[in-house]
């Protein structure tokens, strides 16, 4: 498998890459989205790429929306389309460095980026960076994919296992809303921190 190194992405989003990006936020999230009620909340977006949930959440009215991404071109474009969103919210880095506390950890298409032998640290890492009883929420792919390169897939048994240790799993099902070329294919997660 090849190094999925910062060089890696700046190289996927240089050359636009980007195939994961629906461009523009997708049903799950923002029906998610769209039912929360307190926009003070802390939201950490890793690996947000263009970062569209982001965009959507700060238009919402929220105001501690963060993204982190390694690439810098991607956190670049994003400022670029988003000229008003807070610099200081904008982390460029590494996942597994970065420190901080929230609320709310969103996930959209960085856990099938990261090699899966890093899924059991990436379960670790973002109970870490939630304050008690904070929420990871988002999709998943409950499919087989890639096997030398992201995306890769995965399954509800395999997420039910991986996660159950450190988060209470209040959702883990087939997403009813996915965007079509997903449709049947990933599932909606809510978990809150043990």
């Amino acid at each position: 498998m090849q190094q999925l190194d910062q060089q890696y992405w700046e190289t996927r989003y240089q050359n636009g890459l980007t195939g994961w990006d629906a461009g523009a936020i997708t049903t799950p999230l923002r029906e998610y989205f769209d039912q929360l009620n307190d926009k003070s909340v802390s939201v950490l977006i890793p690996g947000a790429g263009n970062a569209h949930e982001a965009a959507y959440l700060f238009e919402l009215g929220f105001s501690d929306v963060h993204v982190l991404d390694i690439s810098e071109s991607a956190l670049r474009q994003f400022q670029l389309r988003n000229p008003l969103f807070p610099k200081s919210h904008i982390h460029q880095g590494d996942f597994w460095a970065h420190e901080g506390e929230y609320d709310l950890i969103i996930e959209q298409t960085f856990f099938c980026a990261i090699d899966p032998v890093l899924r059991a640290a990436y379960v670790k890492k973002t109970s870490d960076l939630l304050r008690s009883g904070g929420k990871l929420v988002g999709v998943l792919w409950n499919h087989p994919m890639g096997e030398n390169e992201p995306p890769f897939g995965g399954s509800e048994a395999e997420y039910i296992e991986l996660f159950s240790e450190r988060f209470e799993i209040n959702v883990l099902e087939t997403a009813y809303n996915s965007i079509q070329p997903r449709a049947g294919r990933e599932v909606f997660i809510k978990m809150t921190k043990k």
